[in-house]
């Protein structure tokens, strides 16, 4: 089992304390000595007010956060965990993926997903109706771009009549793609475009809200990981792909202590039906105390 945990960039209101360089260096370099694989961070560059009214949260930009933190380690993965494709052309986001695996010397982990707030999708002039489309569209596109090659290419957003992209990703034949989604259109996705399926907990009573299907139990993941491989199988896939979860009641800025006995009982369960990676929030509403819980989930679950 690997690990993945919350680069707390989200976390705007705060100010320095949690989004200032030194801060994300020090947490960054606190999360490698503790022997996590890597960090992840979130992504809403324009967020509605309905829904930040709601629970919803601002953040940093993904990769000046993920740059930063690769400027203070040498080995942790530089997670985005999500990526909303259709916000943006994909030969931006491609550029600045390749971009970030070079200056890190090769340690990008590419989460991405169709998103789901209408909100954001309208302030931004993306195609909300059209995102499934559009995020399998820049999948492919970008693939094509990080060849390093002459390409054309004709999509829905853009016409390519003869460009080439360099610096190619260290990562080849790209830095490891990760699909969000509980859905079965997203791990559909998955195993026709990436390397990782990124399910999370949702119950039935929210999953409307967000757009994909509820995952309220580990018997209930352990099906959907069945069909993955089922559906993997149908099409002659024969390299793996790694499952990466939010462990249950481990959700992003909880306050509540981490029962490590049971979260490593619960970890245990998920590598049994096939997860590989688990990404977890620990708690901290000062970053002394967010430190503090790093090093602690380092010993105490991870050691």
């Amino acid at each position: 089992m690997k690990f993945s945990v919350q680069l707390p960039t989200d976390r705007v209101a705060r100010g320095d304390e949690f989004t200032g360089l030194a801060a994300i260096r020090e947490m960054a370099a606190a999360i490698e000595a503790a022997g996590f694989d890597a960090c992840f961070v979130t992504e809403h560059p324009f967020p509605a007010d309905d829904w930040l009214a709601t629970g919803g949260h601002h953040s940093l930009d993904p990769f000046v956060s993920l740059t930063a933190a690769a400027a203070a380690t040498t080995r942790l993965r530089l997670h985005t965990n999500i990526l909303v494709l259709p916000y943006r052309n994909p030969f931006v986001t491609a550029k600045a993926i390749a971009s970030l695996d070079v200056v890190s010397g090769g340690r990008v982990i590419m989460g991405v997903a169709a998103g789901y707030l209408k909100g954001e999708y309208d302030a931004l002039g993306a195609d909300f109706e059209d995102r499934n489309a559009l995020t399998d569209e820049a999948l492919g596109a970008m693939k094509q771009a990080w060849r390093g090659a002459s390409m054309k290419l004709d999509g829905s957003r853009f016409h390519v009549a003869g460009n080439t992209m360099l610096p190619r990703p260290l990562q080849q034949p790209n830095p490891p793609i990760w699909v969000g989604g509980n859905s079965r259109m997203a791990m559909r996705r998955a195993v026709k475009h990436a390397q990782g399926w990124s399910p999370f907990p949702i119950s039935s009573q929210f999953a409307d809200r967000v757009r994909t299907a509820a995952i309220e139990t580990i018997e209930g993941l352990g099906e959907r990981i069945a069909y993955l491989t089922e559906y993997a199988a149908s099409l002659g896939r024969g390299e793996p792909l790694d499952v990466n979860f939010v462990p249950f009641g481990l959700q992003m800025n909880d306050p509540t202590p981490i029962d490590s006995i049971v979260l490593r009982d619960q970890i245990e369960e998920l590598e049994a039906i096939g997860v590989t990676w688990v990404s977890v929030g620990v708690p901290g509403e000062s970053r002394a105390e967010y430190l503090d819980s790093i090093a602690r989930f380092g010993v105490e679950v991870i050691g």
